[in-house]
């Protein structure tokens, strides 16, 4: 296989997998690992003035939730029985992910306290969301008391992207709880497929089942109604509720700590690379000025061949290649001069296969290609460096 070729096939393959990596970047790609969350609380005794005008200090106790991954646990552990210990986990792979913090798996928490010790207006500690949020590994709260205290707490996942809680009934006949939009649509696609409700005569008319039926009320509904009805039927997924008692040691309380593992999805590390490797344009910007040196190489490359060709013909034969060389420049002429081409000439093949040809249906390819190349990166909002 010449150069040439290969070069060829190597640049088709490179444009085939970038495209492959820019339509899988587009889906979602996640992966699950599990999030162990930690509740804990400790009191703090009160304290008595020991002399006049000190100020007497009220019991208090502190409630703690944080909560780390698994894997980051281990990978830990990992690195503390390695030599060097605490070094080695300090100069661990400088280019791995950061590590998530406890709060950026969570939409939302409520410690929902006893109403009948703090009251209506005090029982609540609401922790939201919101685009100015500082990610934190944990929360706390201090409250005043030595009382046993029951608490709930209400963790509600931050979906990304978001997931809806199906309706019972459409839940029980797509076989999903809790899943993307564009999930519970696909689904309901293929039951539809599969039970072959889908009008034979008006393809954009779906008959309901009995099941479908009960879940949108209607026998008959529309493509275009779908997403509406569907809307109706999902809900925002349940919280996940913890429940723990604050109480004293010398209460009866031995474990002044629990915890609990959870499921959670995260970004694929794989996509982050395959982002970096189509983000990444400083080797396209070098090939393309390349491309152009070399374009412009096989140009002169031609141009002299060109010039040899002619006075090596010069050379051997002066007076009939000057004869023949008057004809071919009475030939353009007449070429330049007539407002039509020789439509002669154009009918036989053997015009489009010359070497002039060749190189212009190669430069026109070229440009096409780069033309499209530059559409869709724009389209995905990727920029050259």
């Amino acid at each position: 296989m010449d150069l040439l070729a290969f070069e060829q096939k190597l640049d088709s393959t490179i444009t085939r997998k970038k495209i492959d990596v820019q339509e899988a970047l587009k889906r979602p790609q996640k992966i699950k690992k599990r999030l162990r969350i930690y509740i804990s609380h400790t009191f703090i005794a009160g304290k008595e003035p020991e002399k006049e005008g000190d100020e007497a200090s009220v019991p208090m106790w502190e409630l703690r939730v944080e909560g780390r991954l698994l894997d980051d646990m281990l990978q830990q552990l990992q690195q503390q029985q390695q030599p060097g210990g605490a070094a080695a986990a300090a100069s661990a792979n400088p280019r791995a992910p950061p590590k998530r913090k406890f709060s950026s798996f969570f939409k939302s928490l409520v410690i929902e306290l006893d109403k009948d010790i703090y009251g209506p207006d005090n029982h609540l500690v609401e922790w939201h969301r919101t685009p100015q949020t500082n990610e934190t590994d944990g929360f706390q709260v201090k409250r005043p008391g030595d009382r046993p205290v029951k608490c709930t707490i209400l963790l509600l996942l931050d979906y990304q992207p978001m997931k809806f809680k199906l309706h019972p009934r459409l839940a029980k006949v797509l076989g999903i709880a809790a899943e993307t939009r564009p999930r519970i649509i696909e689904a309901l696609w293929q039951y539809i497929k599969t039970h072959k409700l889908q009008d034979p005569q008006d393809r954009d008319t779906i008959n309901n089942d009995l099941f479908l039926e009960q879940c949108f009320g209607v026998k008959k509904m529309r493509f275009m109604e779908i997403p509406q009805r569907l809307h109706q039927l999902l809900q925002q997924p349940d919280p996940l509720i913890l429940n723990h008692i604050i109480q004293r040691p010398e209460d009866g309380q031995d474990k002044t700590s629990a915890c609990y593992d959870i499921d959670v999805e995260l970004e694929d590390p794989v996509k982050q690379q395959m982002a970096s490797f189509v983000h990444n344009q400083n080797n396209a910007n070098d090939i393309q000025v390349l491309d152009r040196k070399i374009y412009d190489l096989v140009d002169q490359i031609n141009e002299m061949k060109l010039r040899r060709d002619f006075f090596l013909r010069f050379s051997n034969e002066p007076s009939g290649f000057i004869k023949k060389w008057v004809v071919s420049q009475n030939t353009d002429l007449k070429t330049l001069t007539e407002s039509n081409g020789d439509g002669e000439a154009d009918r036989h093949a053997n015009t489009y296969t010359t070497n002039d040809a060749d190189e212009g249906v190669s430069r026109y390819m070229y440009q096409k290609v780069q033309q499209k190349r530059a559409e869709l990166e724009q389209s995905l909002g990727i920029r050259n460096n």
